[in-house]
C-alpha cells in the first residue's frame, strides 16, 4: 500500500517510523531527486501545496529507487477542498511512488477525507503513554532495552521507567549511554543494576514525586526546593504538574474507595488505575491524614495551574505561589473546611519565598 497516515504525540517514535520508509523506499544515491517534504499551511495556500505534491507523487521516481513525497500536517483545519484531489490521486498512484502523511494531532474522524484515508492508506499510531500508566511505560522501557540489546535488571529497568517517564526520546537516550557504560571491561558479563541507573540516570520524575510527597505533607519549604531544583534542571513546568495531577488523583482514588469501604486491593488498583494492587498498601498509607476534598481541591489547583501556564505566565512564580496554597490545603484537617488561596496576592506581596 503505497499511502501510509502517521499521527500522534510521541513525536520521536513517529520520526523513527518516517526515518525507516525512507531507508525502505529511497536509494541513497538518488534521494535528492526522488524525496519531497511538504509542509501544508492552512487555506487556499495549503490546497495549492497539496496539488503539488499530488501532482509530484504520480511522477515516476528519477533513476533508482523510488519516489516518497511527504505531507507534514495535511489535516489540520479545513479539508473539504483538498478532498476531490485525494479521491482523484490515490486510487492511480504509481506502486513505485509513495505518499506519507504525518501529524502530532488525531485527524478529525468527520472528516471524508479522514474515512477516504482509513480505507485506502496505512494508518498508524503513536501515542505517548500516558504518565500514570506505570506498568506500560515499564512495559516500553523493557521493549526498547531489548531492542538496542541493553542487558537490566528488573529494578533497574524500575528505577529508568521512574527516571524518563514517558519520554520516549530520553529513554533512547539514556538507554543508549547505559549501553556505552555496559561495554566496558567490568560489565561486559554483567547486567546493569540499580546502582549504575541511579549515577547515570537523571531522576527528574522521581523529583516530581518528591515534590507531591511535599505537598501533601504540608511540608512548604521542602516543596518549594524541590521546585526550584526542578527549574533549575530544565525540567519542563508542563510536565511537573502533568506528575503532579497523576499522583494526586491516584490518591484521590484510593481515598474515595477506601473511605467507600472497599477492602479489595485489586479492586482499589483498577479503579486507580495502578498496575501493581501491591502498591495500593503504601497507597493507602499516604491518604490516611488527608480527606478527600482536600484532595479534590488540590486537583483543582493543579488544573488552574495549567491553564496559568499555557497562558505564558512566568513558571517559577506561578508554581511557587501554587505550592503554597496545595501545601496549606494539605494542612489543614477535614473538619475545619479547607480555605482556597489567593496566589496572586501571595505572589504580590512576597509571602512566597523568593526562590
Amino acid at each position: 500500500m503505497p499511502t501510509y497516515l502517521y499521527w500522534g504525540e510521541d513525536t520521536y517514535r513517529l520520526s523513527k517510523a518516517v526515518q525507516a520508509l525512507h531507508q525502505q523506499v529511497l536509494d541513497p544515491a538518488w534521494q535528492s531527486f526522488n524525496a519531497d517534504k511538504i509542509e501544508v499551511f492552512a487555506g487556499s495556500e495549503g490546497t495549492a501545496q497539496v496539488v503539488q505534491g499530488l501532482t509530484q507523487a504520480m511522477t515516476p521516481p528519477f533513476g533508482m529507487g523510488e519516489r516518497l513525497v511527504w505531507f507534514v500536517n495535511p489535516l489540520i483545519g479545513s479539508t473539504a477542498d483538498r478532498l476531490a484531489e485525494f479521491e482523484r490521486t490515490l486510487p492511480v498512484l504509481p506502486p513505485t511512488c509513495h505518499l506519507l502523511l504525518t501529524q502530532t494531532t488525531k485527524p478529525d474522524g468527520r472528516s471524508k477525507l479522514t474515512k477516504l484515508l482509513q480505507k485506502q492508506a496505512h494508518v498508524q499510531e503513536f501515542a505517548l503513554i500516558p504518565p500514570w500508566k506505570t506498568d506500560q511505560i515499564l512495559q516500553r522501557v523493557k521493549q526498547a532495552a531489548q531492542e538496542l540489546d541493553v542487558p537490566l535488571t528488573q529494578a533497574a529497568g524500575e528505577q529508568l521507567a521512574d527516571a524518563v517517564g514517558n519520554d520516549t526520546r530520553r529513554l533512547y537516550g539514556e538507554l543508549e549511554k547505559l549501553k556505552l557504560y555496559g561495554l566496558s571491561a567490568t560489565l561486559s558479563t554483567q547486567r546493569i543494576g540499580v546502582d549504575v541507573v541511579q549515577k547515570l540516570v537523571l531522576s527528574t520524575t522521581q523529583n516530581s514525586l518528591q515534590l507531591a510527597e511535599a505537598i501533601r505533607q504540608g511540608k512548604t519549604d521542602q516543596a518549594l526546593g524541590l521546585v526550584a531544583e526542578l527549574l533549575s534542571l530544565n525540567e519542563p513546568s508542563l510536565k511537573i504538574v502533568a506528575t503532579l495531577t497523576r499522583q494526586f488523583r491516584t490518591w484521590l482514588w484510593v481515598k474515595l474507595m477506601v473511605t467507600s469501604g472497599e477492602q479489595d486491593e485489586r479492586v482499589i488498583a483498577r479503579a486507580a488505575e495502578v498496575g501493581n494492587p501491591k502498591r495500593i498498601y503504601f497507597l493507602k498509607q499516604a491518604v490516611q491524614f488527608v480527606s478527600p476534598g482536600q484532595l479534590r481541591q488540590t486537583l483543582g489547583c493543579l488544573l488552574e495551574l495549567e491553564v496559568a501556564l499555557k497562558q505564558g505566565e512566568d513558571a517559577r512564580s506561578v508554581l511557587s505561589a501554587k505550592v503554597v496554597e496545595m501545601s496549606q490545603m494539605c494542612q489543614l484537617n477535614q473538619n475545619s473546611g479547607p480555605k482556597r488561596l489567593d496566589s496572586k496576592r501571595l505572589a504580590k506581596t512576597g509571602e512566597v519565598m523568593d526562590i
